[in-house]
């Protein structure tokens, strides 16, 4: 860290009292910069959980993935697997009340390096998604982009009998199986061209295009503050944005359990349950008088998975945040 970057404004005791963030916001205009564990409470793990530590798994990377025939094999075999507990996923308590501090214009814009989609499922089209979106695949021949909802029938077509019950999500939206299983399945090219067919997300040791860095630095540039939701920051790809804002002695807010790289840089560091903490904090501040619709997802967004019974669309719901906070988290 360079001196400038030591300059943040200093930050006071870590804290679990709600009425700071509220008094952030109401400045209007905030930029919010949500990661993995604002989606836990619609039932999408998180890669590290309130320790800060790493769940087991490796995530294949960007140089697997394009080496090897026998990779994108594994990774499509598990991420088939696991789609359709992904794309059941429905925004929960805290996107909704992101979409409605930004309505109200507590929020100016949304950051998110979520995969999920749950933010534009959640009304806020506009949230910049850094990391790409699982809801699409590009072709890295031709470069073509086609939905993954097609491309799971495509997949089903070719690997017929092959989804289990029972298969549990992982962080990235696939699932552990059995090499066994894996030898067999069959990948789809290309429908246009016949090439290799990528998810349209950054894999690890892959590089966010510098146009879309760029575009969110301006967002956070033109901010009253940055309000970190549910990231532990450790990867660079967030944590620079954070750097941008304490470099221009904006500040910055931290609401996540668990340790994250970027304490200390905060000016407020929260450690709440996201879906009531941001639910209360849109009602404080008048935002919850609106509403979001997520009954339905936006077109080919969420296939029906093959033989898998519907899900509660509305996502999971956490207990209610009263006016004070709950025992144990003051």
């Amino acid at each position: 860290m360079n001196a400038s970057e030591a300059a943040a404004p200093e930050r006071p005791t870590s804290s679990t009292d709600l009425a700071e963030l509220v008094r952030l916001l109401d400045r209007r205009g905030a930029v919010v910069l949500s990661g993995a564990g604002l989606s836990t409470e619609s039932g999408i793990p998180d890669y590290r959980g309130a320790t800060g530590r790493r769940r087991s798994g490796t995530p294949m990377t960007y140089q697997e993935f394009t080496g090897s025939e026998a990779a994108r094999r594994r990774y499509w075999a598990r991420s088939h697997t696991g789609w359709p507990l992904f794309a059941r996923a429905r925004p929960n308590d805290g996107h909704r009340a992101v979409e409605l501090l930004r309505r109200s214009g507590h929020v100016g814009a949304v950051i998110t390096q979520n995969v999920d989609g749950l933010h534009h499922a959640a009304g806020t089209r506009e949230a910049v998604e850094l990391h790409g979106g699982l809801d699409r695949v590009v072709c890295l021949d031709c470069r073509r982009t086609s939905s993954r909802a097609a491309l799971d029938m495509r997949l089903d077509e070719l690997n017929r009998g092959f989804r289990r019950p029972g298969a549990v999500l992982r962080p990235d939206g696939d699932a552990q199986l059995a090499q066994e299983l894996v030898d067999g399945f069959r990948v789809a090219p290309c429908a246009d061209c016949g090439g290799v067919l990528k998810p349209d997300v950054v894999f690890f040791g892959e590089n966010v295009p510098p146009a879309r860095v760029a575009d969110c630095y301006e967002l956070v540039d033109a901010a009253s503050s940055l309000v970190v939701l549910g990231s532990s920051l450790t990867v660079l790809s967030g944590l620079r944005f954070v750097r941008r804002a304490a470099r221009a002695r904006l500040p910055v807010a931290i609401v996540n359990q668990g340790p994250t790289r970027g304490d200390d840089l905060a000016a407020l560091r929260l450690d709440l349950p996201l879906g009531p903490a941001m639910t209360e904090a849109a009602r404080r501040l008048g935002a919850a008088s609106g509403s979001t619709s997520t009954s339905a997802p936006p077109p080919d967004r969420f296939p029906t998975a093959i033989g898998e019974p519907s899900a509660d669309r509305g996502g999971a719901r956490a207990g209610g945040l009263p006016g004070v906070l709950p025992p144990g988290r003051t």
